[in-house]
């Protein structure tokens, strides 16, 4: 089963290799570290409860390390892909740009199971919405937001990890 040659060799991974992997996952190095020390995981569902539970457990300085770490990545704005109207991408710019004058920082929001043709209206909903949060519950939509993508992203990893 891949996903346990997958998990066998996250398990066995040097831990400057395991958290570096980790951290392509979720940008807290606390949380990278957190999941590193604990290794070995019996079965990948150990692996994501653990990651779960370390993303519970952010606190502020740690989500935003990981926020600003979701600001670096090599891609355009969460929707900018996805077919739409112009009009709507422009709308979608605007929405990023109030988001992140309002909160400080990238948008972020779990796409997993999304078709594609329904991202941009996705995206442009769930910033307008939650544009009208206050920022400590804005905080605590985000960090869940992130607990997500960073479980599936874990996922990813452990099923195609050759070498971590």
């Amino acid at each position: 089963m891949p996903s346990l040659l997958g998990l066998h060799r996250f398990n066995e991974a040097d831990p400057g290799a395991a958290e570096e992997a980790l951290l392509a996952c979720c940008g807290s190095h606390r949380w990278a570290l957190r999941l590193a020390a604990h290794r070995p995981y019996p079965d990948i569902e150990s692996l994501l409860a653990a990651a779960s539970e370390a993303s519970y457990d952010l606190r502020p300085a740690d989500l935003a390390e990981a926020l600003a770490d979701e600001s670096w990545m090599p891609q355009p704005l969460l929707g900018m892909r996805a077919p739409g109207s112009q009009a709507a991408h422009t709308a979608l710019r605007a929405a990023h740009a109030a988001y992140e004058a309002r909160f400080g920082h990238v948008f972020v929001v779990c796409l997993e199971g999304i078709a594609p043709e329904e991202m941009l209206d996705t995206v442009l909903s769930s910033i307008r919405t939650r544009l009208t949060n206050d920022p400590d519950e804005e905080r605590l939509v985000a960090s869940d937001e992130l607990r997500r993508i960073a479980l599936t992203r874990l996922e990813h990893l452990v099923a195609t990890h050759c070498s971590a």
